[in-house]
């Protein structure tokens, strides 16, 4: 039964709220919070983020005018409460399901989120092109973004906080301070920002945000010099912001809505030639306790009973990849220890806790900067070491220049672990590996792998640990494995050899990847229909296994490679290789199975590869496609 609510019930948009006292947001706050842990228990999805920034979201819809007035928020998981507010009430239940709420901020999804994100540290750049923009038309709107101390650590918040110092150009920045971004945030500015907080007067604004709202209102002033001296000097000193040219306030309590609403208008109403930052403390998780004293502040969840907390595991006893890759990485650094353990703020996403509880010493969380990760890795290479740097395929694109620069030009041995490798299921297209496996086998030098099941993964694994003259890549997928038996960590593969699994006539299908039991699934409907394929396990896009497609292309009418990538992989090399040697001549018919030439919304994975043309049935039609039967293939509803 829907819960009914005093306040919330009617709030449709942010002018409904503009309409209560602040005495009146403080209830609405905590009806927020309730309305976002009921739906994201049962969706999952991302809850700590969200539940620490509620208070700040109100405040901001109160005081600023959107969708007039641009808000944006970096990375976007923590937009919940947001989408609550601005006309997606109704709809939070939808949360990351087929059809429904993206689990980030989306412009195709509604006018108040003028900006799309769901990688970090993208806000205050995008923030100042939305200000210039204004600056140009001579529009009056405010642009604010609000970025995590986790996001701010990154590479390009200082570029874009360095150009936004010299701009002359109003904007306001948030800095939302929790201690917390997915793991705990490393790096000098976590310490910078802790040392503000403990060094400094801390304001909680209930007797002193007087000061701060005279400070704003007579900044240009006869008598603004002291009220502002004394602001500045007593909460920050002489500070990094400052130097880049922010104006600088806080930090302050972000659930002090008593404080934070005058604070927030006078920013809007202060005529300042120049960014605006406005450092506020907050915690995630905040106001439901077991999110509050959870290690990692439930930054994602899946679906949850709210009176215990105890989140919905999964039936499976099957281990995911991620965990293999970090295990069996594990046994490999237990008898080399030049193996080194690297990944960027995704330790838990990537097995790097793990391999980090055995090898504090070696393995390096570098914070959200995939850049620095990657050429960090290269210069271990240099010395020696075995690094393995361990990223999201989605987050290595972040990096590409440096794969490409520091790493593939000087053929250096760095080891890259892909994880989340094709499509993701509910984090959507943002969040897909969809394009690794192009930008990848493009470069010269590169050793590019992908594993059909754990078991293979394994093998590469204890094969790449063994490359040491050339940079590698092993791509695996999210989720848990087909359920056999991993081999040791002495089982390896012979480079660039790929494997043959079923052996038949007329038709060739070339796996490269996890679609390999789709591919089984797909000969077992054949067979029904009196064909019998040949199955091929890749396992590499580079070096290809050219002895072995070779003896395909002249022993079969067809072939039809299947990847979970897009255009340009390795179904674009095989096609290459067959046209360099002339054997698409001989009246050899090649397809080439793809992620299609579209981003994938958000679903579950299944109905994600079905959109995708990638599942069982797909490659059923494929194959009668190519020989241009007259069969009639019936599809499994």
């Amino acid at each position: 039964m829907k819960k009914q609510y005093q306040y919330l019930d009617e709030i449709n948009f942010p002018s409904d709220i503009k309409k209560l006292k602040i005495s009146e947001l403080k209830i609405l706050a905590e009806e927020v919070r309730q309305e976002m842990i009921d739906a994201v228990s049962v969706t999952g999805g991302h809850l700590g983020a969200g539940l620490g920034v509620v208070e700040l979201t109100i405040a901001l819809h109160y005081v600023f005018d959107a969708p007039k007035d641009k808000i944006i928020w970096d990375v976007g998981h923590q937009t919940y409460p947001h989408k609550i507010l601005t006309g997606r009430k109704d709809k939070i239940r939808t949360l990351r399901q087929g059809m429904g709420l993206s689990g980030f901020t989306k412009r195709s999804e509604s006018e108040y989120d003028p900006f799309g994100a769901a990688h970090s540290s993208t806000s205050i750049s995008a923030a100042l092109g939305i200000a210039t923009a204004n600056k140009l038309e001579k529009k009056s709107n405010q642009v604010v973004s609000i970025i995590g101390d986790g996001a701010i650590s990154a590479g390009m918040a200082y570029e874009a906080m360095n150009n936004a110092g010299s701009s002359k150009t109003k904007m306001i920045v948030i800095l939302n301070d929790n201690d917390m971004s997915i793991a705990k945030p490393v790096g000098a500015m976590s310490t910078y920002l802790a040392k503000l907080l403990s060094g400094k007067v801390y304001f909680s604004l209930r007797e002193t945000f007087k000061l701060i709202i005279s400070a704003f209102s007579k900044r240009f002033s006869d008598k603004a010099g002291k009220a502002e001296d004394f602001l500045r000097s007593a909460v920050t000193g002489g500070t990094l912001f400052n130097s880049l040219g922010f104006y600088y306030v806080g930090p302050i309590d972000g659930y002090d809505l008593d404080g934070l609403v005058p604070v927030l208008q006078n920013a809007k109403k202060l005529n300042h030639d120049g960014p605006i930052m406005i450092h506020i403390k907050t915690e995630k998780g905040k106001g439901y306790e077991f999110a509050e004293k959870s290690h990692d502040k439930y930054h994602g969840v899946s679906k949850f009973n709210i009176k215990t907390g105890i989140q919905e595991k999964s039936k499976s006893n099957v281990p995911s990849y991620t965990k293999v890759f970090a295990n069996t990485l594990i046994k490999h650094a237990e008898k080399d220890s030049k193996i080194i353990g690297i990944t960027a703020a995704m330790p838990s996403g990537t097995g790097m806790d793990l391999f980090s509880k055995k090898f504090p010493n070696r393995m390096f969380d570098v914070g959200i900067a995939e850049q620095h990760a990657v050429t960090f890795a290269a210069g271990l290479a240099t010395e020696g070491y075995k690094p393995y740097a361990a990223i999201y395929s989605t987050f290595l694109q972040r990096a590409y220049d440096q794969v490409v620069h520091d790493v593939a030009i000087q053929n250096l041995p760095v080891r890259f672990a892909i994880d989340r490798a094709g499509l993701v299921g509910a984090d959507g297209p943002t969040h897909a590996g969809s394009f690794d496996i192009t930008y990848l086998s493009t470069l010269p030098n590169f050793i590019v792998m992908a594993a059909s099941d754990e078991a293979e993964l394994v093998r590469m694994i204890n094969t790449s640990v063994e490359i040491n003259n050339n940079p590698s890549a092993l791509r695996y997928p999210r989720g848990t494995g087909i359920g056999i038996e991993l081999p040791d960590i002495d089982e390896k593969i012979n480079i660039g050899k790929g494997r043959i699994i079923l052996e038949g006539k007329k038709v060739a299908l070339i796996n490269f990847g996890a679609r390999l039991k789709e591919c089984l699934l797909a000969n077992e409907k054949l067979n029904k229909k009196g064909i019998k394929v040949t199955l091929v396990d890749a396992r590499f896009a580079k070096p290809l296994d050219e002895n072995l497609i070779w003896q395909i292309a002249t022993d079969h009418e067809a072939i039809i490679t299947i990847e979970e990538g897009s255009i340009g992989g390795f179904g674009s090399h095989v096609s290459q290789f067959l046209s360099e040697k002339n054997l698409l001549d001989n009246n050899l018919k090649f397809r080439s199975m793809i992620l299609p030439d579209k981003f994938i919304d958000h679903n579950k994975p299944e109905i994600m590869y079905k959109d995708a043309g990638l599942d069982a049935d797909a490659i059923v039609s494929k194959v009668f496609d190519t020989l241009n039967s007259k069969i009639i293939v019936q599809k499994q509803n």
